[in-house]
C-alpha cells in the first residue's frame, strides 16, 4: 500500500525537465513540418490595439507557445500580460498567416514563439541580458517539437531617448544577431528586422534619437548577412503616437512575411 502511494505521490509532483515535456493542448505536426519562429522585441511587437481582437479567425496550422510552455492554437494576443498594459494585436498572427499562403506542402504548420516585452532596451536584449537568455531558453525548448526557420525583431523605442544608447544601437544590435545566431547553431537563421513607426517623430520632445536608431536598423542587411527589412512606412499609430494601429500591426506582419520569403528563397548557383 505504501509503494502504491508513492508512486501515485511521485506523478503528481514529478514537474517536466524542459518547457516543452508540456504536453500540447493540439496535436504537433511531424519535427519537420512544424515551422517555428522568435517574436522578439518590444511593445510593437506585443502589440497594444486591442480594436477587433475578439473578430480574427482560428487556424489550426498556426500554434503559439504559452508562457506554460504549451503549444496551443494561436489567436490575439499572442503576449501575455506583463505590467498593468494589456497586451493587443501585433504582427506576429498576420506574418503566420501570410507565411501559409504561398506554402506547397499542406502538412506544414507555423509555431510561433512570443519572446516581447514592452517598454525593454536593447540592453537587455543583448547576450547575457535577462530577456536574451530567456529567449534562447523558450527557443530551445521548442526547438525540440520543430525547426526554428526564422526571427522577427521590432524594438528601439525605448532607445531613443538618449544619444549614447542611439549612436550605439546598429553595433549592439548587430553583435546580439550574431550571438543569437551562434547559440542557437544556425548561423544562416534568416531574421527580419522592422522598422520603428514613422509617427514617433511627431513627438520629438520624447523621442529626440528616433532618427538615429531608424537609420541603424535600416542599415542592418547591409553589415549582417541573410537579415531581411520590413519597412514601417506608411502605417498608423493607435492614437498614442508610439503604437502601431490594429490595421498597420496586421499590414506590419505582412511586410514581416514578404521579407522572411525572400530571404528563405534557395540561392541561385552562379
Amino acid at each position: 500500500m505504501r509503494r502504491i502511494l508513492a508512486i501515485v505521490l511521485a506523478c503528481l509532483f514529478t514537474g517536466p525537465t524542459h518547457a516543452q515535456s508540456k504536453p500540447a493542448t493540439t496535436p504537433l505536426p511531424a519535427k519537420e513540418n512544424f515551422h517555428l519562429y522568435l517574436l522578439m522585441g518590444q511593445s510593437n511587437m506585443v502589440g497594444r490595439d486591442r480594436k477587433g481582437m475578439d473578430t480574427s479567425a482560428e487556424n489550426p496550422r498556426i500554434l503559439s507557445l504559452n508562457p506554460e510552455g504549451q503549444w496551443v492554437i494561436a489567436k490575439d494576443p499572442l503576449h501575455p500580460k506583463i505590467g498593468a498594459i494589456e497586451p493587443g494585436i501585433g504582427p506576429g498572427l498576420s506574418f503566420a498567416t501570410e507565411m501559409l499562403k504561398d506554402e506547397k506542402n499542406p502538412k506544414v504548420t507555423i509555431g510561433l514563439i512570443p519572446c516581447a516585452v514592452g517598454g525593454t532596451p536593447l540592453k537587455r536584449w543583448v547576450k547575457d541580458g535577462d530577456l536574451y537568455k530567456q529567449a534562447i531558453e523558450r527557443a530551445k525548448a521548442a526547438s525540440k517539437d520543430g525547426v526554428i526557420k526564422g526571427v522577427l525583431w521590432h524594438q528601439g523605442e525605448s532607445d531613443t531617448e538618449k544619444p549614447e544608447n542611439a549612436d550605439t544601437y546598429g553595433t549592439r544590435l548587430t553583435g546580439m544577431l550574431k550571438d543569437l545566431r551562434k547559440d542557437l547553431s544556425q548561423p544562416d537563421l534568416p531574421i527580419v528586422v522592422g522598422q520603428l513607426g514613422e509617427f514617433l517623430a511627431l513627438t520629438p520632445e520624447k523621442f529626440p534619437c528616433a532618427a538615429t536608431v531608424q537609420a541603424a536598423i535600416k542599415k542592418i542587411p547591409d553589415t549582417v548577412p541573410h537579415t531581411g527589412y520590413a519597412d514601417s512606412a506608411g502605417l498608423g499609430h493607435k492614437g498614442d503616437k508610439l503604437h502601431f494601429n490594429t490595421e498597420g500591426a496586421k499590414e506590419f506582419g505582412t511586410r514581416f512575411a514578404t521579407a522572411m520569403k525572400d530571404l528563405q528563397k534557395p540561392k541561385k548557383k552562379p
